[in-house]
């Protein structure tokens, strides 16, 4: 029985929650390591609600997985199930793109913007983004040497302004050279750019020579919430590159880089086998893709994972009367907890993160959670947090 935020180790991105969206100018602390694996620990317990990586294969995608596994199939892609992939991410996206399929969300951002950046280029991202926190350096590795500015703002959203005043500081030749806007959707903190907000930075990319790249490990659920068409928030918004996260919406591995610029993606091929992620059984991956991408799976599967965070941000809220810090925009709830409620939910079994010091925690919901887990969830909260401050 162990909780995700584990008293001994309350390691956090941001010193104050409030700072979040009040004070565009908060900085992370350093931190020994990524919140989100310090307190992953090895035994049993309730990961439900720890992220939207510990769920299971979706249905869909693990029976297309089993039917893929016959036979004999061309390898490195030239089978018909990774060919099935790209014509359907062109019908969804309405439009003649590149796709191609790697391992994991770190590779995808790594040689996406490798594929959009020389060694001298930079890439302005939010401080709190994934290819700033939580890759390893892989971006900088794998552009062998192109340098993360970083921005702040609410939200985890691209504050405009700062970047420009960010680029004026770089001292031409002497400094590395703005390429690309890195924006995530969702963002860290669970929340989704419109797409308004998407032509503003793009518009913002163009005035500057730069190109635009998504990190969409949760695009799903950014569609779900804003029930727009998957072309309305890409490339329609001025989107260059976008990396298509499946393993938190259903599959067990792969993500999708998609370029909507089919020149961008010239000799991308080459990059993918160099840095290792081009399968050799790749129909592997493409298979359950298929299953995502056939008859909306991928868009139910986050309608689900954003529904059931709304109701559960409002059950704890109503029931076990436990604040909730953030708007609810797709599937993360960020929630204030005292620690004696973090150590009582703890002995449950209870497995989450602490996200922000010194008391804001998240939960995530996946596309599987169901209304008991949710209901024992709520109930285990209420539980716990009678006789006790919140």
């Amino acid at each position: 029985m162990i909780c995700l935020a584990s008293p001994k180790r309350p390691w956090a991105r941001v010193r104050q929650a409030n700072a979040l969206f009040q004070d565009r100018h908060s900085r992370l602390p350093m931190t020994p390591k990524s919140i989100s694996k310090i307190d992953m620990e090895n035994g049993g317990g309730r990961h439900q609600f720890a992220s939207d990586n510990t769920a299971a294969i979706c249905p869909e995608a693990l029976a297309a997985l089993q039917s893929a596994n016959i036979d004999w199939a061309p390898s490195y892609g030239d089978d018909r199930w990774t060919a099935r992939v790209r014509e359907l991410v062109r019908d969804i996206f309405e439009t003649d793109c590149e796709a191609y399929l790697v391992f994991n969300g770190t590779a995808a951002n790594a040689l996406a913007l490798a594929q959009l950046c020389q060694s001298f280029h930079s890439v302005i991202c939010h401080e709190h983004a994934h290819i700033q926190t939580d890759e390893c350096g892989a971006p900088e590795f794998f552009t062998k040497g192109a340098k993360l500015l970083l921005v702040g703002a609410a939200a985890g959203k691209i504050d405009i302004d700062e970047a420009a005043t960010i680029i004026a500081r770089q001292p031409e030749v002497h400094a590395h050279k703005p390429r690309v806007v890195s924006i995530t959707q969702a963002t860290e903190f669970g929340a989704v750019y419109t797409q308004d907000e998407i032509a503003a930075v793009s518009k913002f990319a163009r005035g500057h020579e730069m190109f635009v790249h998504m990190d969409g490990a949760r695009f799903a659920n950014a569609v779900a919430a804003l029930n727009c068409a998957p072309k309305a928030i890409t490339w329609e918004a001025g989107v260059d590159v976008l990396c298509f996260g499946g393993t938190k919406n259903g599959v067990a591995a792969g993500e999708l880089v998609i370029f909507f610029k089919k020149e961008l993606a010239r000799e991308f091929d080459y990059r993918q086998k160099q840095a290792g992620q081009l399968a050799s059984k790749m129909r592997f991956l493409a298979a359950p893709w298929i299953a995502l991408l056939t008859d909306d799976v991928w868009l139910r599967n986050a309608q689900h994972s954003n529904r059931a965070a709304r109701k559960l941000a409002q059950r704890l809220q109503t029931e076990a009367k436990i604040e909730i810090v953030f708007p609810m925009e797709a599937n993360a709830v960020f929630l204030r907890m005292s620690e004696q409620r973090v150590r009582d939910l703890h002995a449950r079994g209870w497995h989450f993160y602490k996200f922000i010091e010194p008391d804001i925690y998240r939960i995530m919901c996946s596309w599987s959670v169901s209304e008991q887990e949710i209901e024992d969830l709520v109930a285990d909260a209420s539980c716990v947090g009678r006789g006790s401050s919140v």
